[in-house]
């Protein structure tokens, strides 16, 4: 904010509340031009300035739950788990707020503050759904200006962890626990598919005779289909269908369930495995086809990736499968492995030299 002088007349200049900058000519008397921003500095601060209008001063707790309402609960099935921490944790921050109080210097500060709490990561997901947030406010007509978290920076994260099992170990996993568990670590096993898609599949997403899976709802909003192998096959035609409910791994009350959290871990735990989430499974699941010499586009196609740049984590080989790589490679060579340094061929005649083989 402040005051300059061009050709004789006198300006001011500050900005709005939405980032917009604004500048007023006043004429030639600089005390007319301190009174007047003085006077702009009051109105901005008592949230009474002309440009603001009325029908925009939405708190942020209120739009919070308009939002959750009209969009989050509409959308995401698991927003329970993925979406409603990281409100909570906006809206203790910004509680009083007016959406265009919110500014990109006041992100930064719940950015700062945040991350001393919790995980760059997570602080990523709260700045992701604020962002969404404000874009939502826009098109709803909520909010005229710019979204604030628009050009503020996110933290770096490393996305590349790939936790999976040897199939001894998967072994041992299915063998520690009963059912539903049993089959639905299986199915995850063998298609890849999310904890949240297996929960919310239906009878009648399942096709026995092409033998195909269709996952309606996915993360990315894209319906797929997953060939079904013999395992799953067998798998789901053994599940007990509950007329009731459409769903094939129902709680008690016949709706998709929620949490595993305690039957898994205590399986873990039996089989001796630690540091093993539900979604490395799906991690296992591709990381076994890599490991098999499944092309890469293929397991892209059925994780459901949007690009090769998500797969490619899984372009790597156990440690086993290096050796057998590496012993395969000494068996094709050995004969330049195993020439004495004494041994020269003559360039003359280079047959003329029988390498020792050890």
């Amino acid at each position: 904010m402040g005051i300059f002088q061009r050709n004789g007349h006198y300006y001011i200049d500050y900005y709005l509340p939405n980032e917009k900058r604004k500048r007023e000519s006043i004429g030639v008397s600089k005390k007319l031009a301190e009174a007047v921003l003085s006077k702009r500095i009051l109105q901005l601060k008592e949230n009474k300035f002309l440009d603001i209008k009325r029908d925009l001063k939405i708190k942020f707790r209120a739009f919070s739950e308009e939002y959750m309402r009209i969009h989050v609960k509409q959308n995401n099935q698991g927003w329970k788990r993925s979406v409603l921490p990281n409100m909570k944790a906006l809206n203790k921050f910004f509680a009083g707020k007016y959406l265009y109080e919110i500014t990109p210097i006041l992100v930064e500060k719940f950015k700062v503050e945040r991350c001393k709490t919790v995980s760059p990561a997570t602080t990523n997901r709260c700045l992701a759904l604020l962002k969404t947030m404000f874009n939502k406010a826009i098109v709803w007509g909520r909010f005229n200006g710019l979204n604030p978290v628009k050009n503020v920076d996110f933290f770096k994260e490393n996305n590349i962890r790939v936790r999976y099992l040897e199939k001894e170990q998967i072994a041992k996993l299915l063998e520690s626990y009963g059912e539903p568990l049993r089959s639905i670590m299986i199915v995850a096993l063998n298609t890849g598919m999310r904890k949240n898609e297996i929960f919310h599949l239906k009878w009648q997403d399942i096709d026995f005779n092409r033998e195909v899976i269709y996952i309606v709802k996915t993360k990315n909003g894209d319906m797929r289909e997953l060939p079904m192998n013999k395992a799953v096959k067998t798998t789901l035609m053994k599940v007990l269908k509950q007329s009731d409910t459409p769903y094939i791994f129902p709680n008690k009350d016949g709706k998709p369930l929620s949490n595993i959290r305690k039957s898994f871990s205590t399986a873990l735990q039996r089989s001796g495995i630690s540091d093993f989430r539900f979604h490395d499974l799906r991690h296992t699941f591709a990381s076994q086809l890599s490991m098999s010499g499944v092309d890469l586009h293929i397991i892209m196609e059925l994780m459901g990736h949007k690009s090769l740049k998500m797969t490619l984590r899984y372009a790597h080989l156990s440690p086993g499968h290096k050796k057998i790589a590496v012993d395969t490679l000494a068996r094709q060579m050995d004969t330049f492995w195993t020439l004495e340094p004494s041994q020269e061929i003559s360039k003359e005649n280079p047959s003329s030299v029988s390498p020792i083989v050890v």
